[in-house]
């Protein structure tokens, strides 16, 4: 008999191939507000009725048929498009042709994250639209409140609507111009989700993260950046297991246990990113995932190659000339040499936004660690103190207590 959580694990897997399908399907019929409700409603009655009684055995059309009726039922109620909703054919009894699906996915990704809309909005809509997660799962993984993150989606949805943005593949030079925002909010989600300890109970969201970087590069194969990504976020995966200790508290990369790394999924991250390699058109992404990999290769924390790590910030700065990036190459200058440590501490001191940077936590985390390497432990515990009242974290606040304890 099947159990409570093998329902949820079914319908995880489940949401994660079929809600981007439903919505997409359902907006050819209805508008995308009338769309994703709709699907969010047969989610949640998803999971209550799965949880009871069993998974169907067509788990995908069941989703399609509830997100239909539901759709129906919102139009009739608001007093919509009525003639639409008599004349809206019935959903097909099966919702998972391979190649429409990751197109209409696809295009739902690319509507989603529009430059129209807010860039803070457009993670909770992807998340809700494209991956199938519920609003109450998207505020608790990322600790906000459901009500304010429902405001936010349906003013989101208010204005897909009202602006008449289409969830279509741009093409051309807007493909190119529109996929680093794709690609950015895939990578935010995957770190907002990775550095969490509790994620949503039901759900693996660094996973989904992953698995949507694999939709957007084989659906856009000619696009290294894409290739660089889903690399990127396979690398960085590949060591979910070491990252934290038994109580929650995070392992930083010089001390996990690497033989606890997945080093399947570190094989496959190398072919994506030798696939990216031969499209000649190097990017943020690729860079950032060449990075991981020498972390990757490296039998121990004492054999990587930093000489080759810094020497791929400074390619990286080309590409993304931020703060924050040159806070990671300062990181690997400073184990170039026994004196490099004050050189990296005199960089990042010297950043032009300091005065921002103030205001982020890995700042002075990264600074207390120079300043401790510098024999400066007064001040390092300073650092130390300000990074652990600015993050909110609860991992990286339990590492941040040891370092004080």
């Amino acid at each position: 008999m099947s159990g409570p959580a093998d329902a949820d694990g079914l319908l995880a897997a489940t949401l994660r191939e079929e809600a981007g399908r439903v919505v997409a399907s359902l907006t050819r019929r209805f508008d995308f507000d009338v769309a994703e409700e709709a699907t969010q409603t047969a989610l949640v009655e998803a999971l209550v009725s799965w949880r009871a009684d069993g998974p169907p055995d067509r788990p995908g059309a069941w989703l399609q048929r509830a997100a239909h009726r539901n759709a129906l039922d919102l139009v009739r109620a608001s007093g919509r498009r009525d003639a639409l909703a008599q004349r809206a054919p019935a959903p097909a009894q099966s919702s998972t042709e391979p190649s429409s699906g990751t197109d209409d996915r696809l295009a739902l990704l690319f509507g989603c994250c529009h430059p129209a809309l807010a860039p803070e909005v457009r993670l909770g809509l992807t998340l809700r639209a494209v991956i199938g997660l519920t609003t109450a799962q998207i505020a608790r993984a990322f600790l906000v409140p459901e009500t304010t993150l429902a405001a936010r989606i349906t003013r989101a949805k208010k204005k897909i609507v009202a602006s008449g943005i289409t969830m279509a593949v741009p093409e051309g030079e807007a493909l190119d111009e529109r996929l680093d925002d794709v690609l950015t909010v895939v990578w935010v989600m995957f770190n907002e989700a990775y550095l969490s300890t509790t994620g949503t109970q039901d759900r693996d969201l660094a996973a989904d993260a992953v698995w949507l970087a694999d939709v957007v590069a084989t659906s856009l194969p000619r696009h290294a950046e894409a290739w660089g990504l889903a690399a990127l976020l396979r690398l960085q995966h590949a060591r979910r297991d070491a990252r934290f200790s038994a109580d929650g508290t995070l392992v930083l990369l010089a001390e996990q246990d690497r033989s606890r790394w997945d080093r399947a999924e570190i094989a496959r991250a190398d072919d994506l990113l030798e696939r990216a390699a031969k499209l000649r058109d190097p990017g943020r992404f690729q860079i950032q995932a060449a990075i991981a990999a020498c972390h990757a290769t490296a039998s121990s924390w004492n054999e990587t190659d930093w000489f080759q790590i810094a020497t791929l910030y400074d390619l990286l700065l080309a590409h993304d000339p931020s703060s924050v990036v040159r806070l990671n190459r300062a990181v690997a200058l400073s184990f170039l040499g026994p004196h490099q440590a004050a050189t990296a501490l005199t960089e990042i001191d010297a950043l032009p936004d300091r005065e921002r940077l103030e205001g982020y936590h890995l700042f002075h985390a990264t600074r207390a660690a120079l300043l401790r390497a510098v024999g400066r432990s007064d001040e390092a515990r300073e650092a130390d103190e300000r990074a652990l009242m600015l993050t909110g974290n609860e991992a990286e606040q339990r590492l941040l207590r040891h370092r004080l304890a």
